[in-house]
């Protein structure tokens, strides 16, 4: 499995946004590529600290599907995600790539930048599996968009 802090991955996921415009459609899902970008751009907070997402009762459970966020086989359509997550109001495409740059730079210069040891549904997670992770959910959401 890939992770973002692989220069080849951060690269790559970089010229999939480059292809993303506001006018292109959604494969699955109820998000437009704004609302995409910007559910992204929440999940890329978390790691380094600047989102904090409260535990669920959930956390107890979800401990035994924390393999699925960092194995090799792709997320489902139309996975379910926590509620901090949705996002259903309209948003500026250009506004959220820029916001999505900004988190994704501030996250990809290495497992360093990893602040966060639990995941509120996946428990307790390394940097190394956090990586996995933010690069599994963008590549899942850019499939998404056919980018």
């Amino acid at each position: 499995m890939k992770s973002i802090f692989e220069p080849d991955a951060q690269k790559e996921i970089m010229e999939r946004l480059n292809k993303l415009s506001s006018q292109t459609p959604a494969q699955w899902g109820k998000m437009n590529a704004a609302q995409m970008l910007a559910h992204c751009t929440l999940t890329m907070r978390v790691p380094v600290g600047d989102l904090d997402v409260k535990p669920t009762f959930f956390r107890y459970i979800g401990r035994f599907f924390k393999s699925m966020a960092t194995n090799d086989k792709p997320f489902s359509k139309s996975s379910p995600t926590a509620a901090e997550f949705v996002i259903s109001d309209e948003r500026d495409f250009n506004i959220e790539r820029s916001n999505f740059t900004v988190a994704f730079n501030k996250l990809v210069p290495g497992e360093h930048t990893v602040k966060i040891s639990n995941h509120s549904f996946f428990g307790p997670m390394t940097p190394l599996e956090w990586g996995k992770l933010m690069y599994k959910h963008a590549d899942h959401h850019f499939k998404q968009f056919g980018v």
